[in-house]
């Protein structure tokens, strides 16, 4: 049951891709709280995708463009404009792709080819979208343009690898562009920093059912899901958050401010001292 918090307000959701994606959860909960929207994602991802059939259940249509191609962003933004019958008050970018993490190449080791790709998809997209809103002036005073990121722009995280520097790269393009769009247009620019959240990309992370396993034995709340992620993007596209921009936030449980906690601390000791052949407590070392 919605709030009404996005009555009147039309969005753009870029990465809707399956169930599975917060982005499809965002749009769900978006049109939930009276947006109107339109979704997008590349002509690959729309034919493998299942995209189609969120937008038959949300009354809107899907509009294809690649988020890296400015002429893309372009059409997107003019015929979302025109479909909504307004300018746009809230943008969510949700894309991530690692060339170099799906061939498994070590982060010493990067083809720089598939690196130029990750971190134009990954994040010099959102630098894309954002420029062309701005030269188009297609979002409303006091908008909201979200992306999403992890704690990886921070810290190190074993198979994370160039996805880490996209993140990175990412967090710095909303402070920079808010500052601008904040100043000349009260256009708000803010990014999550998301729990690991087992989405399509995100099972492609080496490892990444440990990170999960980790991750939650570490979050003094657990793990945020990607619901939760979805209703933390609906109260930044509100009204309720109008002074909040240029902020990388956190939506993680807590883990980004731990260092260690018993849970963690517990399984790790569990391991070092068990015997890998039997599979037995080698002696009792728990600190109880």
């Amino acid at each position: 049951m919605g709030n009404n918090l996005l009555k009147g307000k039309r969005g753009i959701i870029f990465g809707a891709l399956n169930p599975d994606s917060i982005a499809w959860k965002v749009a769900e909960r978006a049109y939930e709280e009276g947006a109107t929207l339109t979704l997008t994602n590349t002509p690959v991802a729309l034919r493998m995708g299942e995209t189609k059939a969120l937008a038959e259940k949300l009354n809107t249509k899907v509009i294809g463009a690649d988020a890296t191609n400015v002429d893309d962003l372009k059409k997107l933004f003019t015929e979302s404009i025109e479909f909504l019958g307004g300018k746009i008050d809230f943008v969510l970018h949700s894309i991530g792709m690692s060339p170099n993490v799906r061939k498994e190449r070590h982060y010493s080791d990067l083809d720089y080819n598939y690196l130029d790709k990750t971190l134009d998809v990954s994040a010099i997209s959102f630098h894309k979208i954002l420029q062309t809103a701005r030269k188009l002036d297609a979002i409303n005073e006091w908008g909201s343009v979200v992306a999403l990121s992890y704690v990886a722009a921070q810290r190190t995280f074993f198979g994370y690898n160039d996805m880490a520097d996209a993140k990175s790269l990412l967090e710095s393009i909303a402070r920079s562009f808010g500052y601008i769009y904040g100043r000349e247009k009260r256009v708000r620019v803010n990014t999550i920093s998301q729990s690991p959240t087992m989405t399509t990309a995100g099972s492609g992370v080496k490892g990444f059912d440990r990170l999960l396993d980790f991750a939650e034995r570490m979050s003094p709340l657990g793990n945020a899901s990607g619901d939760e992620c979805a209703d933390y993007c609906i109260t930044l596209f509100s009204d309720l958050t109008r002074k909040v921009t240029m902020q990388n936030l956190f939506n993680d449980g807590g883990f980004s401010n731990m260092g260690m906690s018993l849970r963690a601390l517990q399984q790790y000791e569990k391991g070092l001292y068990t015997d890998e052949s039997t599979g037995k407590r080698s002696k009792d070392h728990s600190w109880d």
